[in-house]
């Protein structure tokens, strides 16, 4: 039996020959003669091979918080599941509409109308005109009401000459003679049938064995050294990062064309095809009252309700910071009882929040700073978008009467299974995960889907200030 012995030097015993590692090979340093402090050891062997790192584990987040979600909570947004690929809504359209017409013949107190096609126009109707303020008595002569095809003399209320430029009639009620029947014709309520679509949005992220179980030098968050965990969390954020900006910023498809998916109508695209759009703000942001009272007029003209929550990017919020502090605004809430309906009247939860609120013309206003338009790798990086005013009140269904959010966020949802928020681990064997098939791959993929939509409610009533 060889007997081996600890020795500082290779050496031989019995028949065993052993043979120490270098010095390099361990990564010892070697002992050496000093005669001064300043030789002991060189930068390099300290650094390397005795020093502990002085590491600063805090994970610094140099651009802030930089989720950008919150925005549909804070506006009042509610879930709802659905069970088709596409969410119908209702609403109703104008109680009162304006008439084209083409007049012709005048002569004296009376002139030829003929609608250019279906109108609203019926015989014994009163109509304005839009540009002499004339009043007009119907009186039919052929045609059909409500039909392309319906003519009628026109006459002057007050016996004065008929004015050809009234091709725009405002219709302000109807006229009959003591004895007179029933009208012959009725008004049908405008209703309108909205469809928005569903999109799907997916996201991942992947890591092996190996690096499921390496430990680094950062502290990602209470006491956690894994570094796997902050990518499987950065990537939980940025999914739901996108699925707010998909909602807010998406577009519908043309199913007809190269890509062929139906898209899915976000909120800013809602506005810009039915609501009030405040363009060159980029340029000249809003800030003077002047701009203020033309958004205010238009709300009137929407029967918009009085308390708005406005969110801006920085430029255009501090613009409107100038125009408050000049004291050009009346009213600046300061405090005042009953300006923070939307917070049951409670100003200290409205700071809470980071909303200042202002009065103008009988209209609230909150405003508040918007983190997604600052953002220079998102749409601070545009000035295409600069902020957007929300009606802080419930609509009502046309059909039901019941009240309903401006903003709903659906998602499908059927027997127990819901896409709202799906997430899921597969894997080789990787965290405990044994379901990646017979490839056995040494790693653990984390997955994400969503198949969601929104829908905005009166979008007439809702504005987008854009550069």
């Amino acid at each position: 039996m060889a007997t081996i012995t600890n020795k500082p030097d290779a050496g031989t015993i019995g028949a065993t020959s052993i043979t120490h590692p270098s010095q390099a090979t361990i990564g010892a340093v070697a002992p050496k003669v000093r005669t001064t402090p300043e030789t002991y050891t060189s930068l390099g062997d300290l650094v390397g091979l005795y020093a502990k790192p002085d590491n600063r584990d805090l994970l610094i987040k140099t651009y802030g918080d930089q989720g950008i979600t919150g925005f549909l909570q804070l506006t009042g947004a509610v879930n709802a599941a659905a069970t088709q690929d596409e969410v119908v809504y209702w609403e109703e359209g104008r109680r009162h509409a304006l008439a084209t017409v083409a007049l012709a013949n005048a002569d004296g107190d009376h002139i030829d109308l003929t609608v250019s096609s279906a109108q609203p126009v019926r015989d014994n109707d009163v109509l304005m005109g839009k540009s002499s303020g004339k009043r007009y008595l119907v009186k039919k002569t052929g045609g059909d009401e409500g039909a392309a095809d319906f003519t009628a003399d026109l006459f002057t209320l007050d016996g004065s000459n008929a004015d050809a430029n009234d091709t725009t009639m405002i219709i302000i009620g109807n006229l009959y003679e003591q004895g007179s029947v029933q009208p012959t014709a009725y008004m049908e309520p405008e209703l309108i049938r909205r469809v928005n679509p569903f999109m799907i949005i997916k996201e991942k992220y992947k890591v092996n064995g190996s690096q499921a179980t390496n430990i680094g030098w950062v502290n990602i968050g209470n006491g956690e050294y894994r570094w796997y965990l902050k990518g499987e969390q950065e990537t939980r954020d940025r999914f739901n990062d996108k699925r707010e900006m998909m909602m807010l910023f998406g577009q519908t498809g043309n199913t007809e064309s190269t890509v062929k998916l139906p898209g899915s109508e976000g909120y800013f695209a809602a506005i810009e095809d039915r609501g009030i759009v405040v363009s060159n703000a980029a340029a000249s942001p809003l800030d003077s009252i002047a701009e203020f009272d033309d958004i205010i007029l238009q709300l009137d003209k929407e029967g918009a309700p009085a308390e708005y929550a406005m969110y801006l990017n920085r430029k255009q919020s501090l613009a409107i910071d100038d125009m408050l502090a000049s004291g050009i605004a009346t009213n600046v809430t300061a405090g005042l009882a009953g300006q923070f309906g939307a917070f049951n009247n409670d100003s200290d939860l409205a700071v809470q929040l980071g909303f200042k609120s202002f009065t103008r013309g009988g209209y609230t206003f909150h405003k508040h700073d918007w983190k997604l338009l600052n953002d220079p790798n998102l749409l601070g990086a545009t000035d295409k978008f600069q902020g957007a005013m929300v009606p802080m009140a419930t609509v009502a269904d046309p059909r039901t009467g019941n009240r309903a959010p401006a903003l709903e966020m659906n998602y499908k949802a059927a027997n127990g299974y819901s896409r709202e928020m799906e997430h899921w681990v597969t894997g080789g064997g990787v965290l405990g995960h044994f379901n990646n098939g017979d490839s056995g791959e040494d790693s653990a993929t984390f997955h994400y889907r969503s198949e969601i939509n929104l829908i905005t409610r009166a979008a007439n009533q809702h504005v987008a200030i854009k550069g």
